[in-house]
């Protein structure tokens, strides 16, 4: 069974059409990366997935319900989790702090009945040590924790993750990946846009390529790496 379905979604800004009849679906409990050049879309699509932008033509379903015209945070409060590219924690809230306010708005529940669900969360981030700190003082690779453990908080049965990999370093990255594929284990299906590519094949059982905003390859990691097509628009090389 899908999680979710894309049937061809268009979305332009003016002339420019940024998402080009994509369809796609995603069985419950898989991870899907997706992979293009920069420009290709990879965001756009996100935001059209998760609602906060709207399709010019197409449908989306989720989870068994036609979604396409509802809220973002109609989407949020029915399971659907993501993480931005850019960490924007509330500095002056606490880690933990930070947790309580995505759980309690992003599944309309009280305070006191998070607090136990956003503890285990720091554990399993390895943030639990950072709860008391402020938000601002975390190093890099300690704000993605927070944003991956922000987008649990909401408690997702699909999540999105926007090049979570990003500006870390090697080791950094290893140790982030061993968290993701630990939440992927937990039986939580996972869309992943990520240009650091063995953190994907880390992960991984599907890879999608987008192009210009349409879909060029969708498959086995292995096989859709090894097509001429994907390593030239993706390497920027002729093959």
């Amino acid at each position: 069974m899908s999680i979710l379905s894309l049937h061809n979604v268009s979305r332009s800004f003016g002339a420019l059409k940024v998402t080009d009849d994509v369809s796609f679906d995603v069985p419950t409990g898989q991870a899907l990366g997706i992979i293009g050049p920069n420009g290709a879309g990879k965001s756009t699509l996100f935001n059209l997935i998760t609602g906060n932008l709207s399709v010019d033509r197409g449908t989306i379903t989720f989870d068994g319900a036609d979604v396409t015209r509802t809220s973002a945070m109609h989407r949020c409060l029915n399971g659907m989790g993501r993480s931005f590219q850019i960490p924007q924690p509330f500095g002056s809230l606490t880690v933990f702090e930070n947790l309580i306010v995505a759980a309690t708005h992003g599944r309309g529940l009280r305070e006191r009945d998070v607090a136990d669900d956003c503890a285990d969360i720091l554990e399993r981030t390895e943030l639990i040590d950072r709860a008391n700190d402020p938000a601002s003082s975390l190093s890099l690779l300690q704000r993605k924790r927070l944003e991956l453990a922000r987008a649990m908080a909401t408690q997702p049965k699909l999540l999105l993750l926007d090049e979570i990999a990003g500006g870390l370093t090697e080791g950094e990255c290893r140790a982030l990946i061993q968290t993701i594929r630990q939440i992927h284990a937990s039986g939580v299906t996972i869309i992943w846009i990520e240009h650091v590519l063995h953190a994907l094949n880390a992960v991984v059982e599907r890879l999608l390529v987008l192009d210009f905003g349409r879909v060029i390859g969708i498959g086995d990691p292995a096989t859709i790496m090894a097509s001429r097509e994907v390593r030239e628009i993706y390497l920027g090389i002729e093959v």
